[in-house]
């Protein structure tokens, strides 16, 4: 053991290592120096309790690997071969080009985030977004907050703490990543009150459930799952006549915040916020960054007096959206207002992208490739917690290999990352979710293989 301790590098030593001179270069002394002591007190102790054989040249390695991976520059651009649109993993949904432009204008130098220019006066950095998101729904007002799952949680703080919400048994839901809607009623102060049954509720059941401590009635869009068969659930009309009736709000997480009509591309009709507000909702809650096609961020909107309410809760201030996002949002929403969603937007030009425009593509990448790929037909999905069970028929490249799984890797770690799916030991890459401008990049990855 005494032995093992000896063959431990210094400090100096391991600094004055070829490849950590590199590093040097590049990063502080001073963390470098904090890093490589922290890892050899680390190997001391491994020693002490194991008996763990030194080697220096592998220490030096290790500690070289570990400060490149650990400070490397980041995010990395990914190419999307998986299929999925609106891939959690990789960030949902990517942003048009005018977006990004106006996120750089938001991050480049100083804007007018909060100033009336004509006036000179302070204003609003909500107010230019919210025009056009009233323009787009029909709402009275609006506010925008960092996500989803904030928006709702401060719009029942603000609306029903101290109060029951009904709730259709069938959508008191995981909204993804552990966060549960029973949880997000508990941090906001009011309470759930469960209606119905799994597959059945009957607005009759909301009726029965309201009381004198009745804060409202919540619907819920199940977005990241789907109950069929033997089903009923009262519309967004139903509820609002029976809110209307007793003088409470209804309020309605319609999801995605899909602004077009989702079923003139063959898929399941999501629910729309302009069509929520227009049957009654009296607040409505969206993510920006699903079928929307924007960045992160919560949307609340709806009549003016909640809205009100909602913006002078003491959280609306913590839950407030930045600068760029909030730029880049603007920028997003832009688009439908000039009518250009499906041209301009990435996630719509993928859904709307065709059989054929696909196949041709395909076509291409194999005269390039003859005796490396095929073209194969594939099955696009939604993605993101959006339209479970939709699909649509898509076309892609089976990538000839031997071993699935090391070209999966070897692809993952590309100069510019490439990400397929293994199907029966069979690398794909579904050409729908990597953008046309993006064909080089892929052809330049498939050239090294």
């Amino acid at each position: 053991m005494t032995k093992n301790f000896r063959n431990i590098p210094s400090v100096n030593s391991v600094l004055e290592s070829e490849k950590i001179q590199s590093l040097l270069k590049m990063y502080s002394t001073e963390l470098v120096t904090e890093l490589i002591r922290k890892h050899l007190n680390q190997i001391r102790k491994d020693i002490s309790e194991k008996d763990s054989k030194i080697n220096a040249d592998e220490i030096i390695e290790f500690i070289s690997k570990t400060i490149n991976e650990r400070w490397d520059e980041w995010p990395k651009n990914i190419l999307n071969g998986t299929g999925v649109i609106l891939h959690t993993n990789i960030g949902r949904a990517p942003l048009s080009y005018n977006a990004i432009q106006a996120g750089i204008r938001a991050a480049n130098g100083y804007t007018n985030l909060e100033i009336d220019l004509s006036t000179g006066k302070r204003g609003s950095r909500q107010s230019k977004v919210q025009n056009l998101l009233c323009d787009l729904t029909g709402a009275e007002s609006a506010i925008i907050v960092n996500n989803n799952a904030t928006a709702v949680t401060l719009g029942l703080a603000a609306i029903s703490k101290g109060k029951e919400i009904i709730i259709s048994r069938s959508e008191s839901v995981e909204i993804g990543g552990g966060f549960r809607i029973p949880d997000v009623l508990e941090q906001s102060g009011a309470s759930l009150k469960e209606v119905g049954t799994t597959n059945k509720t009957y607005a009759q059941d909301f009726k029965n459930a309201i009381s004198p401590n009745t804060g409202a009635i919540m619907s819920i869009h199940a977005s990241n799952f789907k109950i069929i068969g033997f089903t009923s659930t009262p519309s967004t009309k139903e509820l609002s006549k029976i809110t209307q009736n007793h003088n409470i709000p209804l309020l309605h997480d319609v999801g995605s915040g899909c602004l077009l009509d989702s079923s003139q591309f063959g898929l399941t009709k999501e629910p729309m916020p302009q069509e929520s507000i227009a049957d009654g909702s009296d607040i409505c809650f969206f993510s920006a960054d699903k079928l929307l096609g924007g960045p992160q961020a919560g949307i609340i909107l709806g009549k003016k007096q909640y809205i009100d309410k909602i913006s002078q809760h003491p959280l609306a201030r913590a839950y407030r959206i930045d600068k760029i996002n909030l730029a880049t949002l603007h920028a997003t929403l832009l688009h439908y207002i000039k009518n250009e969603a499906l041209e301009k937007i990435p996630i719509w030009q993928m859904i709307a992208s065709t059989e054929e425009n696909l196949k041709e593509r395909a076509e291409k990448f194999k005269i390039q490739f003859p005796s490396l790929i095929e073209i194969i037909p594939t099955i696009s999905t939604i993605g993101g917690g959006s339209l479970p069970g939709s699909q649509l028929d898509s076309f892609g490249i089976k990538i000839n290999s031997n071993n699935a799984s090391k070209l999966a890797d070897k692809l993952r770690n590309n100069k510019d990352s490439i990400l397929g799916r293994i199907e029966k030991d069979t690398f794909i890459i579904d050409l729908r979710t990597i953008p046309y401008d993006q064909d080089d990049l892929l052809a330049n990855a498939l050239k090294e293989l």
